[in-house]
């Protein structure tokens, strides 16, 4: 197995990009700026405060393995991780994790464009991948006898790779997919203070569902969790909640995104002869190596990274802000986006007892007709998503499951269709004025 060592002038110009919103102190607010703009250093992509030595070297390490450029066999100049394909969407995770700092979700320009005929391949760019972004994975929402899919359908295959002699297996068809209304896309969830969502108890989770009943009821908010189908206990992770662990949530994006097989998810998704290159699982624990952080697998090393992940930090306040925050919650946005949720007795005191200001309930809600996919996954229907959290959505360019729109009224405006329990929460934000509008924007691109 290719371990990768951590450099950390690489680690430092990382957290270092980006950008920051900045508000002046008094006076009127100014609009909020486009997507991701403004100057500075990104408010995300730093270790959580507290971690020990130990958990500080799992998380560098993790950050090299996050960073890693993959390959069919490890082969190619600039990708010397192995494992790539037969059928992949990127060769990195943070190719995909990437805006405003490793962990995030799409960057402007889309790294998907090159990856169609990089070391010779011949693929060809599906219609719904553009160069201005964002990055984009493709779900087919039903198989050709009409049965219920769902599945990953990766963009880009290995023929035709210098690195995958012998490979012929074709693309799928994206275009008939599209013109029969069979595709579902979606974006890279940010992974910002994964840690603490994934140790906030499941019975804090069931206790918020369950408060301010009143008025969720008088607004139509119901929604519920969605629920590993094994062991009982709620899924947080995905689009659709649909993932239990962060080791789950990484073995399967390695094996779905890349193509890599591991100890998670250690079976290649095609099997065609003469595309198989490296032996299974290809990510696996190298128990030959001399030290521990050597020895862990690439799939532990992405969990240790986002569990150690710190979540965003939000900019300063000024009047508009802090008047935005109570109309938030004053017209019932924060009745699915909880602004704090505790975390339970978890193994490392960083995450032990915390405060998480997520602004979600991690629940599934029925998002109405305008956003819905069709695609089930767990107890989450066709129509329902996860409450995205929030924090960091100041420095996102792409916004919603998709990626649809970069603007921030557009994607307010997209939660209000038929069937969806947001309708009256929106006509409650469309009733406000112009100035009270601008404050609930201000307050988001703090966040």
């Amino acid at each position: 197995m290719f371990v990768k060592t951590i450099v950390p002038s690489l680690i430092i110009s990382y957290l270092t990009f980006g950008s920051c919103l900045t508000f002046a102190q008094g006076g009127p607010a100014p609009p909020p700026p486009p997507p991701g703009a403004g100057p500075g250093a990104p408010r995300a992509g730093r270790p959580l405060p507290g971690l020990s030595q130990e958990e500080l070297a799992f998380f560098n390490e993790g950050v090299s393995r996050f960073l890693e450029i993959d390959s069919v066999s490890g082969t190619q100049p600039g990708a010397t991780g192995s494992g790539l394909g037969p059928r992949f969407n990127l060769n990195s995770c943070a190719g995909c994790h990437a805006f405003p700092a490793p962990g995030g979700s799409s960057p402007q320009l889309n790294p998907q464009i090159p990856m169609a005929t990089n070391f010779g391949a011949t693929n060809t760019i599906p219609a719904f991948i553009q160069q201005n972004g964002p990055v984009r994975v493709a779900r087919f929402v039903k198989n050709s006898d009409g049965t219920p899919d769902g599945g990953v359908h990766d963009l880009f295959v290995v023929t035709g790779r210098s690195d995958a002699a012998g490979c012929t297996i074709a693309q799928p068809d994206f275009a008939t997919a599209a013109a029969q209304n069979n595709l579902s896309l979606r974006i890279p969830t940010p992974v910002f203070g994964a840690g603490l969502i994934e140790a906030i108890m499941d019975s804090t989770i069931l206790a918020n569902k369950s408060a301010n009943a009143q008025l969720k009821a008088q607004l139509g908010i119901a929604g519920h969790e969605n629920r590993n189908a094994n062991d009982g206990t709620i899924t947080r992770f995905g689009w659709k909640a649909q993932n239990k662990s962060l080791e789950i949530f990484g073995g399967e994006a390695y094996n779905v995104e890349q193509g890599v097989t591991n100890e998670v998810f250690p079976t290649e998704r095609d099997e065609t002869p003469g595309c198989g290159f490296n032996a299974t699982p290809e990510d696996h624990t190298d128990t030959t190596a001399t030290s521990i952080l050597q020895s862990i697998s690439d799939v532990t090393g992405f969990a240790a990274f986002m569990r150690f992940l710190a979540p965003p930090q939000p900019a300063p306040d000024n009047p508009s802000i802090v008047n935005g925050r109570q109309l938030f919650a004053q017209i019932g946005c924060s009745a699915c986006h909880t602004a704090v949720l505790i975390t339970g007795n978890a193994a490392s005191p960083a995450l032990r007892t915390q405060q998480v200001y997520l602004y979600s309930d991690l629940l599934v809600h029925a998002m109405g007709s305008g956003l819905a996919d069709g695609v089930a996954q767990g107890t989450a229907q066709g129509n329902e998503w996860r409450t995205a959290p929030l924090w960091g959505l100041g420095q996102r360019i792409f916004f919603l499951h998709d990626g649809r729109t970069s603007d921030l009224g557009q994607a307010i405006a997209a939660h209000s269709s038929p069937g969806s329990e947001a309708n009256a929460v929106v006509a409650a934000y469309n009733a406000l004025t112009v100035a009270a509008k601008q404050d609930i924007q201000n307050f988001l691109r703090s966040l």
